[in-house]
């Protein structure tokens, strides 16, 4: 009887100088532990790449973007990277790769072929000028290297046509210093935390959009002032009419009211809607990746919540994940948001990292499998009773449903 293999997959952004998404890196993992138990490593790190394009499809995972991909020596000396389109990937040489001859004729052909070309984790050494003049990209990891060896790097490659790429990078200002040293492209968690430049009061019509986020998430809120809240907002009442009446729903007859449309939704789900419209509201400014990612969050919380937790608690955990990066898209303190926001004391304490429950439990989990952190990832789905083929399925469900869904609205 052959075994399934099971076939994980996270990704990475990557973002322009102006935080748009340029592409994906892509983070694999095959079976159960992070190290493949085959003899060939090659030909396993193969069979990975090839059933994620098969299995997860490319669409789902990148949205159309640059699939950021780590070749091996041997997979480029085998011509691996061409079973790929070169539309939808770049082709990332490891930093252990030795640049010989034949290294060197393959790169040459990729490039003729008008595939992308990367240079992963790169520290500058003289016999790697071959590969340096034929790279579009050369990734320089910012925890890793020094602001000298950075300096010289740049001098040295003033006269190549390659772009650089800051990866590892954590905080906004290792962003700003590789805005200032002319990096084209970014990688890492910057996006993902605040920054509190003043304690400026917020917008008048962000306070508005708080105070109805704050209201709809009353415990015992009655379907009354539920309509009464949305009214208040026209532009809110005119997005749920066109959502209600989009092909994700597929009614034949159009809504026309606003308590039909309430009606249908129902409660929980009104709830939801409600948190992603206020979201997307106060995120001027904000890469679109933030919105997007906190969305995915959200449906692979509730996905993975589904059997696990009461029902109640299940549009809960879609809360957690919704809300999880709303101190970066508002620069607050994040208790200082969740105390004027009615979530339940258990999301809070996991959103904070205090008090261990079962949200702490799935929203480490959510973080790891982001990261690529399996051994963690799979700690976690253990501690949840999850299994492995769960936990993929989920993620790959919550990517395709929180695109569509953000598109919708």
């Amino acid at each position: 009887m052959v075994e399934e293999t099971i076939v994980h997959v996270a990704r990475q952004p990557i973002f322009d100088r102006n935080q748009n998404v340029f592409g994906y890196e892509l983070l694999f993992r095959s079976k159960k532990g992070n190290a493949y138990d085959s003899v060939d490593g090659d030909q396993a790190t193969i069979s990975v790449i090839v059933n994620s394009f098969l299995l997860i499809g490319m669409q789902t995972m990148t949205y159309g973007k640059k699939a950021f991909i780590n070749f091996t020596a041997n997979s480029l000396k085998n011509s691996i990277p061409f079973m790929l389109p070169k539309e939808m990937i770049a082709v990332e040489i490891l930093e252990d790769v030795k640049p010989d001859e034949k290294i060197i004729a393959a790169c040459k052909k990729l490039k003729q072929e008008g595939y992308l070309l990367v240079l992963d984790d790169f520290i500058f050494r003289p016999e790697y000028g071959a590969l340096i003049e034929l790279a579009d990209i050369i990734k320089v990891d910012f925890r890793t290297t020094r602001f000298e060896e950075r300096q010289r790097l740049l001098q040295y490659l003033q006269n190549y046509s390659v772009k650089l790429l800051a990866e590892k990078v954590e905080t906004q200002e290792e962003f700003q210093d590789a805005l200032r040293m002319g990096y084209s492209y970014f990688q890492g968690y910057f996006f993902c935390k605040p920054v509190v430049v003043s304690r400026r009061d917020l917008l008048g019509y962000k306070k508005n959009y708080i105070s109805i986020l704050a209201a709809i998430n009353q415990p015992h809120l009655e379907f009354g002032q539920m309509e009464a809240i949305i009214k208040r907002d026209v532009s809110l009442s005119y997005k749920l009419l066109k959502f209600i009446n989009s092909s994700f729903f597929g009614l034949q007859n159009k809504i026309n009211s606003l308590r039909q449309a309430l009606t249908l939704l129902g409660q929980k789900d009104l709830m939801k809607w409600v948190s992603l419209m206020v979201l997307k509201s106060v995120a001027e400014n904000k890469p679109g990746e933030l919105i997007l990612k906190s969305l995915i969050r959200a449906r692979f919380a509730e996905s993975l919540a589904s059997g696990k937790m009461p029902r109640r608690q299940v549009a809960d955990a879609f809360l957690m994940g919704m809300f999880s990066h709303i101190d970066v898209l508002l620069d607050r303190p994040l208790q200082e948001i969740l105390d004027g926001i009615s979530l339940g004391e258990e999301i809070k304490d996991a959103l904070l990292g205090k008090r261990y429950n079962q949200f702490t439990v799935l929203y480490k989990l959510i973080q790891a499998y982001e990261r690529g952190e399996w051994d963690i990832s799979s700690y976690y789905a253990n501690e949840m009773g999850l299994d492995e083929q769960i936990v993929l399925q989920s993620y790959r469900k919550s990517l395709t449903e929180a695109y569509d869904l953000l598109m919708i609205n």
